[in-house]
């Protein structure tokens, strides 16, 4: 065991695990964050996106001991805090628009959109479908229409 300290949704916090738990398994088992689903365990069905740093990651893939006591994780739970509301213009637009089904995969979707809005933002442009194709968030109900009016949605309110 070894104790791994990173800030989760804007707070510090320690943990003693051995040092290849994947954070994914932290988050969940260890910390109690729900939001970051289980889906292959293998980064690519993606439904644990969240954010490294304000970059979408997999936890799945990522051992705890990688993580760094300054590295900031954010996740679904704590988005909304990001733009300090009850919830993420990007989570609006999910609602707006009716996205989930079954819902297992949207936390993964929601937390991908907003990396890409960002990433897009950064480089003085506004999200565009060749964006939205680099999106690889499996959704088995396959609202993918409806998640990328979402997106479009969502981006014009952030």
């Amino acid at each position: 065991m070894s104790k791994h300290t990173f800030i989760l949704n804007g707070k510090p916090v320690s943990v003693d695990v051995d040092d290849n738990v994947r954070l994914l398994w932290v988050l969940r088992d260890v910390l109690g964050v729900r939001g970051p689903k289980y889906g292959c365990g293998i980064n690519v069905c993606k439904a644990c996106t969240s954010h490294f740093n304000g970059k979408a990651f997999n936890p799945c893939s990522v051992r705890v001991a990688d993580i760094k006591a300054t590295d900031e994780i954010t996740t679904i739970e704590g988005l909304p805090d990001t733009v300090k509301a009850d919830l993420h213009p990007m989570q609006e637009a999910w609602l707006e628009n009716d996205v989930a089904q079954c819902g297992y995969c949207q936390p993964g979707q929601i937390m991908a959109a907003v990396a890409k809005v960002k990433e897009a933002k950064a480089k003085g442009r506004e999200i565009n479908d060749a964006d939205l194709d680099e999106i690889r968030n499996v959704c088995r109900c396959g609202t993918y229409s409806r998640i990328r009016e979402a997106i479009k949605a969502g981006a014009a309110k952030m």
